[in-house]
């Protein structure tokens, strides 16, 4: 009996490919010692009055507050008067 002879099929090697490795580099900051109570020459004196772009703006702000709230103020007494005269039996009249 004859059998076929089985032909060998040689695969192709497979391609190695090296992958290189990256070194990455860590920079540490550089340690920074503490001293607590270190005295320091004053810049300037501790009360002095200089304008700055801060004091502008807490003083827009506190204009801006205290406009509202004489606004509000003014709504309340109008609203008073207008209920007072209701209570005492007058009649109201709104004109502006």
């Amino acid at each position: 009996m004859a059998t076929k002879a089985k032909k060998t099929v040689k695969k192709a090697a497979k391609k190695v490919t090296k992958v290189a490795k990256v070194k990455r580099v860590v920079r540490r900051k550089p340690r920074v010692v503490e001293q607590s109570f270190q005295i320091y020459k004053e810049q300037s004196p501790f009360v002095t009055f200089r304008i700055t772009n801060q004091t502008i703006y807490w003083s827009a702000l506190a204009i801006y507050i205290l406009i509202l709230s004489i606004w509000v103020l003014n709504i309340q007494m109008d609203t008073l008067d207008i209920i007072n005269k209701i209570n005492t039996g007058n009649v109201v009249t709104i004109s502006k």
